[in-house]
């Protein structure tokens, strides 16, 4: 056989492979899960005093220091930046959770700790100290009024 035709079919060989190989690599990246809803988060901890004493407890309690006073240097604004991330995120993670009732005022609550936590972070980012502390004021706000709703007025949270 010509070595020219043996090249052409080479080549032919590995793009059909590489093409096969491609479609089957991005086909298996959108398949949807065998009972055809998407992989949702679920809470590695359900118990919500438990998820609360390790994941926002500790943060806040470093956020509450940071926030005393200005921050001085960068380290300072560090950490204020990283605990809002942190507690705006959870609220991310808070959706997840599923309370005994009131769904609605739950996923309203959750869904302000992000926002308020989002816009905390924003204004660390800034290095906006008088904005930080509105978003950290709006942010224990409602903590203390999905606390009061939720766990019946314990745990109020104090800037």
């Amino acid at each position: 056989m010509n070595l020219n035709i043996k090249l052409i079919i080479s080549v032919c060989f590995t793009l059909l492979v590489g093409i096969t190989l491609a479609f089957n690599s991005s086909s298996s990246v959108q398949a949807e899960p065998a009972n055809g809803k998407k992989d949702a988060g679920e809470p590695v901890e359900p118990d919500m005093h438990e998820f609360m004493e390790y994941v926002f407890q500790p943060t806040y309690k470093r956020l509450k220091q940071a926030m005393a006073a200005e921050p001085a240097d960068r380290s300072a604004w560090k950490t204020i930046k990283a605990d809002s991330l942190i507690l705006a995120e959870g609220g991310n993670l808070l959706l997840l959770h599923d309370p005994e009732k009131k769904r609605k005022e739950w996923d309203a609550h959750s869904i302000e700790v992000r926002k308020a936590g989002g816009l905390l972070y924003k204004s660390a980012k800034a290095k906006d100290f008088k904005a930080a502390q509105l978003h950290y004021q709006s942010m224990l706000k409602n903590c203390n009024a999905c606390h009061q709703q939720f766990a019946g007025g314990k745990h109020q949270l104090k800037p």
